[in-house]
């Protein structure tokens, strides 16, 4: 069970932390794992990740890129550096039960923008410092290539800077996987939907 999207789990934390513990709760609600529960955050301030944090839950962080210039072009509602981010999701990790501490990092990968080795170097070291500080902490980096969409810029990377992006994250030590994208044929994976219906209103 995931919580993400076009609505951030930020803007609603609290009651977003309410259903992911009766999600959980084996005696009065439908006793899922609490590993089988994610909620997925773009992270819009730091004290977001406490709130969050508190959940019965794992957390992912929708960082898409670990340097600050490139990631506010990305996330143009970020309104915090990465370093004050971090230290709210350090945080948070660091409040969690050990069980909790794994997390995932999820980076959609952008054709041309963010997809160069130098972007995955500087991420492998983002993630090596966060398990660096946090004790227990395990950090897997989602890899999601970006879904053409008519009307954007944007595109979805190569398949050879997908694998050469992928393979520097794993030669620096950081677990990382490439998550695979399903209707994309039908223009209906992640974030294409959307885009479909406005383009056509």
């Amino acid at each position: 069970f995931v919580f993400m999207g076009m609505g951030d789990p930020a803007d609603n934390a609290e009651s977003v932390v309410k259903v992911a513990e009766v999600l959980s709760n084996g005696e009065t609600g439908f006793g899922l794992r609490q590993t089988k529960i994610t909620i997925s955050t773009v992270g819009p301030t730091p004290e977001a990740f406490s709130i969050l944090g508190k959940a019965p839950a794992a957390l992912a962080w929708s960082v898409h890129a670990s340097k600050d210039e490139l990631r506010k072009k990305l996330v143009p509602t970020t309104k915090f550096s990465m370093t004050e981010l971090r230290k709210g999701y350090l945080d948070a990790l660091s409040q969690r039960p050990t069980k909790l501490r794994t997390s995932m990092i999820e980076v959609a990968l952008i054709g041309g923008i963010n997809d160069s080795p130098d972007d995955a170097e500087h991420l492998a070291d983002f993630v090596l410092q966060i398990m660096k500080d946090v004790q227990g902490a395990k950090i897997i980096i989602n890899i999601i290539p970006f879904n053409n969409i008519p009307g954007s810029h944007f595109g979805k990377p190569s398949d050879d800077a997908l694998l050469e992006f992928l393979n520097t994250l794993r030669i620096k030590g950081v677990k990382s996987r490439i998550r695979q994208t399903r209707g994309d044929d039908e223009s209906a994976a992640c974030g294409q939907l959307a885009t479909k219906k406005q383009l056509s209103a």
